[in-house]
């Protein structure tokens, strides 16, 4: 299978296929986030990434750009984005927000909720998130 850098073009293309051939199996999200992303620091682009997610329709989206109603805002660098997104690494994310490695603007709710999870996982979307760790190259 072909890898790609991190949130290079390829990958977002490969990733947002995955996500379309399980979005109709994942469970429906509860809690609504509506949050733009600014990602900095990205070896392989010359200028930052903006994004969003948004799970107002009951499953997570992440796309290109910023919406125009998000509720907060959050600006993280590259390696942040990484363990969040491909490590899964709750701690290195608590930790970073505390050094200000993850910037807030807007509703801090909406930051809370878009991390809290159930606490069985949903089979699917680790199904899922082992097909994304077998597109992305590693660093």
């Amino acid at each position: 299978m072909t890898t790609y850098p991190f949130l290079s073009d390829d990958w977002i293309s490969a990733a947002i296929e995955v996500r379309q051939q399980y979005q109709d199996r994942l469970t429906p999200i509860s809690v609504p986030v509506r949050l733009n992303m600014v990602v900095t620091e990205i070896p392989h682009r010359s200028e930052d990434l903006k994004g969003h997610v948004d799970n107002s329709g009951g499953q997570a989206i992440i796309e290109y750009g910023h919406l125009d109603d998000a509720q907060a805002t959050i600006t993280l660098d590259y390696e942040t984005a990484r363990a969040g997104l491909i490590d899964n690494d709750p701690q290195m994310l608590m930790q970073a927000f505390m050094r200000g490695k993850i910037l807030l603007e807007g509703d801090p709710l909406q930051l809370m909720a878009l991390q809290s999870s159930p606490t069985q996982p949903d089979p699917v979307a680790e199904q899922m998130h082992a097909e994304i760790l077998k597109i992305t190259a590693p660093d």
